[in-house]
């Protein structure tokens, strides 16, 4: 009876994003893995940008493959997707993916006739208090004005629980398509049964949609009535109340934010406006303004403020900005005042990056198709992002061979102490995507080994799985910044992982698999 009484080998832990074993060309004509639907679908929606071009794919035809995958899988496998929007959404902090996945997700299950998941889906997404016009704004777009109960109920339940007196001022705008009385009147969400005031506040809504010259605030929202006051005032009085005493304390009651105060004031922000209203304005308003703050000459005192601020850890975390923003305000703004901050605030951003023990070879990709920007609206790119989180943990390693490649590669060397913002001014564009050569010439019997790519492989390499010079036992862990359908290597079983994402979710997996323990997806409890 010995034979129950054995040890056995322990099984390599897995993770989620898994290839099929089918092969393709990649889009830099090199071999690719195929992955199951919902790999491609998470590694598509923590990468995309709704509408934005990459370097090897046009931004319409990424968001149709983002489409039919979340049509596809909401209807095989709802539960799972409802579970990956909620966390895009609130996880990830990725806003629009998660919107126009939910519109979708909905419009699959009523064409399928498949009742349910729909509406939580809908509120799950929305977030904040402009979201439910952004989501009809869609929907009617691409649908029509017809809008199912799934969506109205859906739009209904975050309208209850966000709408108050602040959102209004902040978010209903005349810019807007959709205006909060607009919603409203499609969605015919019911005040909220433990806040008596939300009735009164969704009439104003209407009013102020429908004749905002008679609209008048609801009695005893001191709010909205204050809000209301300032805006009664002669222009030619407004800067005096602003840089007068207490000027800072009579904006925040009024619910005035710093958008709204050059259209208020009817004139620039001067150094006095911005140091009045600096105060009330939340962290990363103050990290997007700092080259405003330069030109306005804001004194070095406030800016001394500012910086505290900035650095703060607690508004850091509370913030949920990628490290990315502070690359990018750090050379936006290159102001010495600014620089120290701006470290600190990146770091405690890193904070949840592992700090692995034993050697780790870590390999950033700086290839031509990284350097392609994510956005329209940032003039960062993939090649930043990539260097920031491989710069981050090669410092944070117990011992890390920090490495850019592409048709060549070469090391950076990097100091224990060094700030990450000053090892980012090493790394340069090397063309070509030549993985198996950087793995190779680099790899020297490390403990695991981490790359940072779009996995678009170079060509020149075709039918060669690029991590093939890595013995089968050491780990390897692919963080996959662009959401291509074909990945560079299999992955998903035995010391192979493939990651999406640069969240704290993604960087707690790399410990959690070398304890031995499978990985999940990151919304599933374990």
């Amino acid at each position: 009876m010995s034979r129950f009484n054995v040890r056995r080998p322990k099984t390599a832990p897995t993770s989620p994003v898994t290839t099929t074993g089918p092969r393709t060309a990649n889009h830099a004509g090199g071999a690719g893995f195929l992955r199951d639907e919902k790999s491609e679908l998470f590694l598509l929606a923590v990468g995309n940008l709704v509408g934005q071009d990459t370097f090897y794919e046009r931004g319409g035809d990424r968001d149709d493959r983002f489409t039919a995958l979340v049509r596809s899988l909401a209807v095989s496998d709802p539960e799972w997707t409802l579970g990956l929007l909620r966390w895009l959404r609130d996880g990830a902090a990725m806003r629009t993916a998660s919107l126009v996945g939910a519109a979708e997700f909905t419009r699959a299950r009523l064409d399928a006739g498949a009742p349910g998941f729909s509406r939580q889906a809908v509120a799950a997404v929305l977030q904040r208090p402009d979201e439910p016009g952004e989501l009809l704004g869609y929907w009617t777009s691409r649908y029509g004005r017809a809008l199912p109960k799934p969506l109205k109920r859906g739009v209904a339940d975050a309208v209850q629980r966000l709408y108050t007196g602040r959102a209004l001022l902040k978010y209903d705008t005349a810019s807007k398509g959709y205006r909060f009385g607009d919603v409203l009147e499609l969605t015919h969400p019911s005040p909220h049964a433990e806040k008596p005031w939300q009735g009164p506040l969704f009439r104003y809504a209407l009013d102020r949609r429908h004749h905002p010259d008679e609209a008048v605030p609801p009695a005893g929202d001191t709010l909205l009535a204050a809000h209301r006051a300032l805006l009664a005032l002669p222009v030619e009085e407004r800067r005096a109340v602003v840089t007068g005493p207490g000027g800072a304390e009579r904006l925040a009651a009024a619910g005035m934010t710093w958008e709204a105060l050059a259209g208020w004031l009817q004139g620039p922000l001067d150094a006095a406006v911005w140091e009045a209203v600096i105060p009330s304005m939340g962290p990363m308003a103050l990290v997007r303004n700092l080259r405003n703050f330069d030109q306005a000459g804001v004194a070095d005192g406030v800016a001394e403020q500012v910086a505290r601020r900035i650095a703060d850890p607690a508004e850091v975390a509370r913030s949920r900005q990628f490290p990315f923003r502070y690359l990018a305000a750090h050379r936006h703004a290159p102001s010495l005042r600014w620089g120290h901050a701006l470290e600190q605030a990146l770091g405690h951003s890193l904070a949840n990056v592992p700090a692995l023990p034993g050697r780790t070879l870590v390999l950033v990709d700086r290839s031509g198709s990284m350097f392609d920007r994510p956005s329209a609206q940032t003039q960062l790119n993939r090649a930043d992002s990539a260097a920031v989180f491989g710069t981050a943990l090669a410092l944070r390693a117990a011992g890390a061979d920090l490495v850019e490649f592409g048709s060549a590669s070469r090391t950076i060397r990097i100091g224990r102490a060094e700030p990450v913002l000053g090892v980012l001014q090493r790394f340069s564009s090397l063309g070509g995507t030549e993985t198996a050569k950087a793995v190779e010439a680099h790899y020297r019997g490390h403990d695991r080994v981490v790359v940072v790519t779009d996995e678009q492989a170079h060509g020149g390499w075709a039918g060669r799985d690029p991590l093939a010079a890595v013995p089968a036992q050491v780990p390897v862990y692919t963080w996959n910044l662009a959401g291509y359908r074909a990945g560079h290597a299999p992955s998903g079983g035995a010391h192979r992982h493939t990651f999406g994402g640069l969240t704290d979710a993604a960087f707690r997996l790399i410990p959690l698999l070398e304890a031995g323990r499978d990985a999940h997806w990151p919304w599933e409890q374990v």
